[in-house]
């Protein structure tokens, strides 16, 4: 049973930060919100529809980098011509996430604040620190063969579940916010918070902000990139495991290489130790292996996905080979 709620629906930016300011809950697609509303996860006092700003729009910006508003769609930002011709990666991780009825409805900042899919979270009876601080952590000791290796922390073991956020997080994207305080941005690595002891606290949003947009920077060209997604089933199912790579090669040696990795860890997955291994080699087989082994550093795995810590490595060096161009 939904609980009581206000709604109201904005037409201009500065309406929906008054609406922020008194603790109203942004809502477009509403495609995770409403859900949490149902299972009584969530209890907003005031929705606050977003959907009629101006923030649909994907730009080129000097240099070569992509900006995409908020409230793009998912389907939209996946097939958008700039996105697909500059970042490839960004495109398949969308096409890779959930339904195609979701795609259409779902928004790119939407996508980023969603929540964990964990079924503790989701189940009011049980214990759970993000849910309800202090009530402890029901995965630790449960099922928890899709939680996180990498990340987690003795309050809270969920993982993040959005694909692209694990494309922004290795093309070091910034997240534009609008607030009571003006405009601000913040590192995509900074923007999507590690449990620690406070795993409640998900994002680095002040009161009453609201996304605008997600910038990714220029990066050198030539670069290729792609997504890799490793799940239960083929449809509509979160990652097990999964690798963003993206690789600028000239001359035959990697220039610059960003990779990160999606459901291993509590947040999207950056993995400096291997884009330090790559940068300044040739392209080898010998190269992906050496360099995938370091995609695990520091995981920690639990008691039913210890299995985890050898699919990374594969799924990562899987990655490395069909982008850098030897399947």
């Amino acid at each position: 049973m939904m609980h009581p709620f206000s709604y109201a629906k904005v037409a201009d930016v500065d309406d929906a930060l008054a609406a922020g300011r008194r603790g109203g809950r942004y809502i477009a697609g509403g495609t995770t919100l409403v859900d949490l509303m149902r299972e009584n996860v969530e209890r907003p006092a005031e929705l606050v529809d977003i959907t009629a700003l101006p923030l649909r729009e994907v730009t080129a910006t000097s240099g070569g980098g992509l900006r995409i508003g908020a409230l793009v769609s998912m389907a939209d930002a996946a097939a958008h011509p700039k996105v697909r011709a500059t970042y490839p990666v960004v495109a398949q991780a969308l096409e890779l996430s959930a339904s195609a009825q979701l795609r259409n409805m779902a928004t790119i900042g939407g996508n980023i604040m969603q929540r964990t899919r964990c079924t503790y979270f989701r189940d009011v009876t049980a214990a759970c620190n993000k849910r309800r601080p202090g009530s402890g952590c029901a995965a630790l000791d449960g099922f928890n063969r899709g939680h996180a290796i990498l990340g987690a922390s003795d309050q809270c073991v969920a993982t993040h579940p959005s694909d692209v956020a694990v494309a922004f997080a290795a093309l070091e994207a910034t997240v534009h916010l609008l607030g009571p305080d003006g405009e601000r941005r913040v590192a995509f690595a900074d923007f999507l918070l590690q449990p620690g002891g406070t795993p409640h606290q998900e994002q680095a949003l002040r009161p009453g902000e609201l996304i605008y947009a997600v910038e990714i920077p220029a990066h050198p060209r030539p670069l290729k990139s792609g997504y890799l997604k490793v799940r239960d089933r083929q449809s509509y199912e979160f990652a097990l495991t999964s690798a963003a790579v993206a690789l600028h090669v000239r001359g035959g040696v990697i220039r610059a290489a960003k990779v990160a990795a999606g459901g291993v860890g509590a947040v999207p997955w950056k993995l400096p130790a291997v884009e330090r291994l790559l940068v300044g080699e040739r392209p080898s087989e010998a190269l992906w292996a050496e360099a995938a082994v370091r995609a695990a550093d520091g995981a920690r795995p639990l008691r039913h996905n210890r299995f985890k810590i050898e699919l990374l490595k594969r799924t990562v060096e899987r990655q490395l080979r069909i982008v850098g161009g030897m399947k």
